[in-house]
């Protein structure tokens, strides 16, 4: 049995669909994290809190001990005097810059947010074996979307409705390039 063009319009719209769902989903995830980095980083989460009691002593322990005193459950790394009158104590994902004349300071802990730094790590990613999934995964999509073009028939075919909408999608990004 013979097939026809509109067969395999179908087959490679409908089964790369199906293939490269995650992948389109992966990227479209990532990409309006991206979009905002300026509003809130995609990447990490950053918390911080106020410490207002100065440590009773500068050894490892008494450091760990104020630490957890103050409601901070990261392990101690190290501590340094900045200045004569400031101590920043380091701990596994944050640090406590502390005034010790003052009598307060701020602690700072960084950590990865959660699925967000996964799917973004994918855009930073410049492997050989990634720029060919990536390539395949971009070829990919101008088939999909070409074959898509061609599939429904009649009015909603690309002939009437189908050129239409396709020109208004074009046209969207290019008004972006024009606007600056």
């Amino acid at each position: 049995m013979k097939r026809g063009s509109r067969y395999w319009l179908l087959t490679v719209h409908r089964d790369g669909g199906y293939f490269f769902a995650g992948m389109v989903l992966i990227f479209a995830l990532s990409g309006i994290a991206l979009n905002h980095r300026d509003d809130w980083d995609p990447n990490f989460v950053i918390e911080r809190q106020e410490i207002h009691r100065a440590p009773a002593a500068y050894d490892r322990e008494t450091l760990q001990a104020w630490l957890v005193q103050a409601g901070i459950s990261d392990p101690y790394r190290a501590h340094d005097f900045p200045s004569p009158r400031k101590i920043k104590v380091f701990t596994r994902s944050g640090s406590l810059l502390f005034d010790l004349e003052a009598g307060d300071g701020d602690y700072e802990a960084i950590r990865r947010r959660p699925l967000f730094y996964q799917l973004n790590s994918l855009h930073r990613r410049s492997g050989t074996a990634w720029k060919l999934y990536s390539d395949c995964f971009s070829m990919a999509l101008i088939a999909i979307s070409l074959s898509g073009l061609f599939l429904a028939r009649g009015r909603y075919g690309f002939r009437w409705r189908g050129a239409a909408l396709t020109a208004l999608g074009l046209l969207a990004p290019l008004a972006f390039l024009w606007a600056g």
